[in-house]
């Protein structure tokens, strides 16, 4: 009887310790804990630690709360001015509604990327389709990512999804076209070079003409100046020499030492006879002295 009831404690412990662990339901950080009863979903935990579920009724789910990152086959795309690209992107996102998520993708984190799959690839056609050629290659890929994201608008939030970001990895010209489109755009751009480096040069002769004269008009005006500055000193040279040279005295001496100047002229080479007449004035000024 003892051991009858022993085991039958034992049994009822081990259920206890069954049921117990069965009901506690433990939610991570990055997860959403989803309660389903009879498979449809009756609560979402969202808040990391410990809470309890009806055993054996109630099962448990998990789904990601990280942000999640899905990289999107490459494809082909095809420009405004009809030209074929294929785009490689990936893109980052979560789910931010877990309920929606479980209704409507049966939480499948598959069959959320299969969504996402076909949703960005039209967005990104749809916005590289109203974009040319060029302006692609440029590598607009802010301007890109932005466009597509605005394009998908809240399409995604039906499934409870949330689009964080959408980056281009390689957007690229296929391999059979994409020397001429180059070789085109290098053109193009030489052309655009040429016309830059003639309108500098334009811009630079007229600079160069304008302080030409500039340099030409200040020449002039200080030769004008210093040709008034030499009169200015010629005629106040002249002054002081008449001043100096106004009474007889000076005068005489004036006359001496400019005839003496004409002698010594006169003396110049290897002859120094000098024979005059009694009526040189040269002669004059040694016969006053005498």
């Amino acid at each position: 009887m003892k051991t009858v009831k022993k085991a039958a404690l034992i049994i009822i412990c081990l259920a206890a310790l069954i049921i117990g662990a069965s009901s506690i339901v433990i939610t991570q950080e990055n997860e959403y804990s989803l309660v389903r009863q009879f498979g449809k979903v009756d609560h979402v935990i969202t808040q990391a630690g410990i809470s309890f579920k009806v055993p054996f009724i109630q099962s448990v789910d998990k789904l990601p709360k990280q942000v999640l990152l899905y990289d999107l086959p490459s494809s082909d795309v095809i420009t405004s001015d009809k030209k074929t690209m294929i785009c490689d992107s990936y893109i980052l996102w979560e789910i931010a509604d877990p309920l929606k998520f479980a209704q409507t993708l049966n939480s499948s984190i598959s069959n959320a990327e299969g969504r996402l799959d076909v949703i960005v690839y039209n967005s990104t056609k749809n916005v590289i389709s109203s974009t040319s050629q060029d302006d692609v290659i440029s590598g607009r890929n802010g301007e890109l990512s932005d466009a597509v994201i605005a394009n998908i608008g809240n399409s995604l939030d039906q499934y409870g999804i949330e689009l964080l970001a959408f980056e281009t990895k390689k957007l690229d010209l296929p391999g059979d076209n994409k020397a001429a489109v180059y070789e085109r755009m290098i053109s193009e751009r030489d052309n655009i070079a040429a016309t830059y480096t003639a309108e500098g040069s334009s811009e630079a002769q007229i600079i160069r003409n304008t302080t030409d004269k500039e340099v030409t008009v200040l020449l002039s005006e200080a030769d004008k100046e210093a040709a008034i500055l030499v009169a200015q000193g010629e005629a106040e040279y002249m002054r002081i020499l008449a001043e100096a040279y106004n009474d007889a005295s000076k005068q005489e001496f004036y006359s001496f030492v400019r005839s003496l100047d004409a002698l010594k002229i006169s003396m110049q080479g290897g002859n120094k006879t000098v024979i005059l007449s009694p009526d040189s004035p040269i002669a004059q000024i040694f016969y006053e002295r005498e």
